[in-house]
């Protein structure tokens, strides 16, 4: 009874019934209107005659668009108002000029231009293709590449947890968290502890978490409290019972920094679930990738930028510029690139670091994904790649956590499998690690998923690597979790039946818009 209580009262339960009041009304508004109804339907029609043309001639994915025209068509009196409620980017011209200016910013206080091109040119002599992903990432997100930095990969939270506690304990100026999900419990309790000790030593403890993912799993106003402990706090976005589509925008970033000298980032948020505290769906498989020296600054850089905006204020970015010795770190080869994607600037960077690493593969390329809801783009690719020769393997979970996200990602198996993908679910649980490893020489680790949340909706971050010790401990980390896993084959595609394929047929067309 406690818990129906503690539902019904709750924020999120407020907030869907203010907004399915707000849809129920835009529904059945027009028949009110009596003898003035006909006028009102065909106003209806010709804003969505209007949304239509609009969409049509938008520069957006093509599977996007037809997931709208379908609802569209099909309550032609008000799709078209739907669709220009919750359609599209909603982040205002305002804000997209305002975030624009701080991913130059980054530019400006990351490595200069001349130091920039001179190791691109150094990148450049030993691996041209690596030298021209790293390129677009350093133009397009101003993000540039780094060495001198050491890297260690994670291969699970419970590893992550541990080496992050550690190297909290270890801060002497300051502490970023930026996390999509945070909830109280026995990761979060812990991390908030030593946070507290630091704020008592002096430390600048700094948190930022979005509203969305935490509405269920912290208290309402759970920033007063953060502050109030000494600890700054932003909510991203934070979520109102109003309709509009700027919910879809979410800050889905993983990023830790410690004193600018040691960065974390990838799929692990700070909760129970992701170090198998307590068991959520199965066993909880995901990762992360540490970084010890130069690229941290990366990092740093990226979560000030999004302070700056969040809080309105003008960062000196100088004041957190670590001094780097580099006789303090491990020696390590290759090359560190942090990077950035944000659905502000129309450029799909996440997809695209993603495209161009499967294009290039000449061997292989291995994929953990939780989601599996891929574009034509990206299913030429993986097919294409796989016709080719490359070795192209991917594992979902076997258990998932959205079931109708799920439905659609087994609806894409028979046809990657025909096209000499291969396909494998991990047994155990569910997997939400997003991580892409290629001919022993590339690799990223970081937030971004399959799916069209994460590739066009979404804040996101990731960590892309050129000949870095790591990357082998990717490699075998992907052919250990393979053990764990059922491959599906074709007669397993075959077997599902037909009303099955039909609710997945039906799913998939929605799929840009789950």
């Amino acid at each position: 009874m406690k818990k129906l209580i503690r539902l019904l009262t709750s924020r999120v339960t407020f907030v869907s019934v203010a907004i399915l009041a707000q849809l129920i009304l835009i529904v059945v508004l027009p028949s009110y209107f009596g003898p003035y109804y006909p006028y009102v339907y065909a106003l209806g029609i010709v804003i969505t005659t209007i949304a239509v043309i609009y969409l049509i001639n938008k520069n957006t994915n093509p599977a996007y668009k037809i997931a709208w025209l379908v609802p569209i068509f099909l309550f032609p009196a008000f799709g078209g108002i739907l669709y220009l409620l919750f359609g599209g980017n909603k982040t205002s011209g305002r804000v997209r000029k305002k975030l624009l200016r701080l991913e130059r910013k980054v530019s400006q206080v990351l490595p200069s231009t001349r130091e920039s091109e001179e190791l691109l040119q150094e990148i450049f002599q030993t691996d041209p293709a690596a030298a021209r992903q790293s390129t677009y990432l350093s133009n397009i997100v101003h993000c540039p590449p780094f060495r001198n930095t050491y890297t260690e990969y994670l291969p699970s939270g419970e590893v992550k947890f541990e080496l992050m506690k550690n190297e909290l304990r270890k801060a002497k100026h300051y502490i970023f968290l930026e996390y999509f999900i945070i909830q109280e419990g026995i990761m979060w309790n812990a991390i908030l502890e030593i946070l507290q000790e630091k704020v008592r030593q002096g430390v600048d403890v700094r948190v930022i978490y979005d509203d969305m993912g935490c509405i269920r799993l912290l208290p309402y106003k759970y920033n007063q409290q953060l502050e109030a402990m000494g600890i700054k706090c932003c909510v991203f976005n934070p979520f109102r019972p109003v309709l509009s589509g700027r919910f879809n925008n979410r800050d889905h970033r993983k990023i830790a920094v410690i004193d600018g000298v040691v960065g974390f980032t990838g799929g692990i948020n700070l909760a129970d679930e992701y170090i198998n505290a307590y068991e959520k769906f199965g066993h909880w498989k995901d990762t992360a990738i540490l970084l010890r020296g130069e690229a941290a600054w990366g990092l740093t850089v990226l979560f000030l930028t999004m302070w700056e905006y969040l809080r309105k204020v003008e960062e000196n970015y100088e004041e957190f510029r670590p001094y780097f010795d580099p006789t303090k770190f491990p020696k390590q080869r290759g090359y560190v690139q942090p990077f950035t994607d944000s659905p502000t600037d129309h450029e799909t960077v996440g997809e695209n670091v993603y495209l161009n690493l499967i294009n290039r593969a000449n061997q292989y390329v291995y994929i953990t994904t939780p989601y599996l809801v891929i574009d034509n783009e990206m299913f030429i690719a993986l097919t294409n790649a796989a016709k080719s020769g490359v070795d192209v393997r991917i594992i979902t979970p076997h258990i998932p956590d959205k079931l109708y996200v799920h439905e659609v990602s087994r609806s894409h198996y028979q046809l990657l499998i025909e096209g000499g993908v291969r396909i494998f679910e991990y047994t155990p649980g569910f997997i939400h690690a997003k991580t892409f490893c290629v001919d022993d020489r590339y690799s990223v680790v970081g937030t971004i998923n399959l799916d069209y949340r994460s590739l066009y909706l979404h804040m996101e971050c990731g960590v892309w690597m050129c000949g870095t010790d790591s990357i082998k401990d990717i490699k075998f980390d992907f052919f250990r979790t393979l053990k764990s896993c059922q491959e599906i084959t074709l007669e397993d595609c075959r077997k599902v039946p037909w009303y099955r394929r039909l609710l997945r047929s039906l799913l998939r067309i929605f799929a840009p818009l789950m």
